[in-house]
């Protein structure tokens, strides 16, 4: 069954992880909407290829858009503080994260504008000092997983602005409780990966952060959300 699933152009399906091989078999699904149930998602789609000790990796992407937590940018209208702020947020070629007004305006309607604007102080405080990501330890909330409109992202999603996933560890455990599988849900591209939620703490953000180093899911059309890995060697 296995020969369905390859890796996605240009990646490798193993890697070596502390004198460990993994492989990693990315899914395709159809493209997640609102109306989608997260546990059904991953049993319709992963279940059939999970074996004992496979962890499943899912995009939080799909975990956040399920939850309603994305929005056609047309819908968002930035404020004041939004605007102004944006204006300050480093520009990523990885993403937009809160560089736009959209993302910001979300961003303050999850953490208030209150710690948004204690969070600003500080980056700016600590930056001379070279000292990074200030912003995002002051705020929390998985600001950093918020995101924007991007030209590689599948339509519609490319018109979309979006928040985090709400209480990702709850949804990873759920899911385990499902599929009889540890599940990490996580934020990854070609600039990082940020480990969102994991369903067993015995799983280290260092293993799901190199394991998934190179990004297997890919960043463009490759549609494939959900991604296998099982220990070969």
């Amino acid at each position: 069954m296995f020969e369905d699933l390859k890796p996605n152009p240009g990646k490798n399906l193993n890697i070596e992880v502390d004198n460990h091989i993994y492989a990693r078999f990315p899914i395709k699904t159809h493209i997640i909407t609102k109306e989608d149930d997260i546990v059904d998602v991953c049993k319709k789609y992963a279940k059939p290829y999970l074996q004992n000790g496979d962890l499943l990796f899912v995009s939080e992407r799909i975990v956040t858009i399920s939850q309603g937590r994305a929005f056609p940018i047309k819908d968002i209208k930035p404020s004041f503080l939004a605007k102004f702020l944006v204006k300050f947020v480093h520009k990523s070629p990885y993403g937009i994260g809160l560089g736009s007004p959209w993302t910001m305006e979300l961003a303050i309607r999850e953490a208030g504008a209150l710690r948004i604007i204690i969070g600003a102080l500080a980056a700016a405080i600590t930056k001379p000092f070279g000292i990074r990501g200030i912003f995002y330890k002051v705020v929390g909330k998985n600001i950093n997983a918020i995101d924007g409109p991007c030209d590689y992202t599948l339509p519609p999603y490319n018109q979309y602005a979006k928040l985090g996933p709400a209480e990702p560890e709850k949804v990873a455990k759920k899911l385990k409780m499902e599929l009889n599988n540890d599940v990490v849900i996580i934020d990854a591209n070609d600039l990082g990966v940020a480990v969102l939620g994991k369903s067993s703490k015995s799983i280290s953000d260092s293993f799901c952060k190199n394991v998934f180093r190179d990004n297997p899911l890919g960043q463009s059309s490759e549609q494939t959300p959900l991604c296998i890995v099982r220990k070969i060697n």
